[in-house]
């Protein structure tokens, strides 16, 4: 079996867990004392998620808030890479309210369930969970006008591809808003190569100038990398799983951070894209 498809498969796994047992701050079926870890905890403010199922709130394994990011406007529709729970799909219903639409996007069944179950409790009917990979998305070209996402294009294994179709379907002059971890230097190799890590989003961040530069090389423009809370090593100690703890060192300080990252599709090609 590839790594890729083993990557694949144990995201799957993982996230289809996290969707069975919602029960819990971070949705893995452990005490919420010991789960909340500094990138999921505290992403929402009490009155964003007021009148939301708390099995949405309880699966959110995000590392921020792209609907308030994104600005989202009455009549627009709205694209959620990653869907999970869907609770950023219902947030984004509510905003774009009843002449526009929110669109999530998943691989995982379990979520896709839970997700459609959490629409039907909400009582939100401008939403529709679709089921797919980020890097191949079942929409056609300039469908939409706003992506988010809330820490899932580290999960992908193509983020040239994931970027290429996030610029396919926006409509010209389209937002590109997401929240994701993104690294600022070079990290060990060995925490790159950890699964456990790519499952958990913080293996496949992406450096903060890299991140750019495949925006922009995607077609995008108006690219903003806005940090919002870095982590340090003392974080790091939660986030790393156990057969890893030794990896901990004071380059890892600072070198981690949760970002809202911003750009556009341009209304008319740009030159040489």
């Amino acid at each position: 079996m590839s790594q890729d498809t083993t990557l694949r498969d144990t995201i799957k796994e993982r996230y289809g867990q996290a969707a069975r047992r919602a029960t819990s701050c971070c949705g893995w079926g452990t005490p919420a004392s010991s789960c909340c870890d500094p990138i999921s905890a505290d992403l929402y403010q009490v009155d964003d998620t007021k009148g939301l199922p708390a099995e949405a709130v309880a699966a959110s394994l995000g590392c921020g808030n792209p609907t308030a990011l994104a600005e989202l406007r009455p009549g627009e529709i709205v694209l959620d890479l990653g869907s999970g729970g869907g609770i950023d799909v219902l947030l984004s219903a509510r905003r774009v309210g009843p002449t526009g639409k929110a669109y999530g996007l998943d691989m995982t069944d379990e979520m896709l369930a839970l997700a459609r179950e959490n629409q039907h409790k909400a009582g939100v009917e401008n939403v529709e969970f679709l089921k797919g990979e980020i890097e191949r998305i079942p929409l056609p070209d300039d469908a939409v006008d706003v992506i988010i996402s809330n820490c899932v294009i580290n999960l992908s294994e193509d983020k040239d591809r994931a970027l290429a179709e996030a610029f396919r379907v926006l409509k010209p002059g389209g937002r590109f808003a997401v929240s994701d971890i993104v690294v600022r230097g070079e990290v060990p190799a060995a925490i790159r190569r950890s699964i456990e890590l790519w499952v958990g989003c913080v293996a496949g961040a992406l450096e903060e100038r890299e991140y750019r530069e495949k925006l922009t090389r995607a077609g995008f423009v108006d690219v903003e990398v806005e940090p919002w809370r870095i982590y340090n090593v003392g974080d790091a100690r939660d986030l790393l799983p156990d057969g890893d703890m030794h990896l901990i060192s004071a380059e890892l300080d600072g070198k981690f951070m949760s970002a809202f990252v911003r750009a556009r599709k341009p209304v008319s090609p740009v030159a040489g894209v």
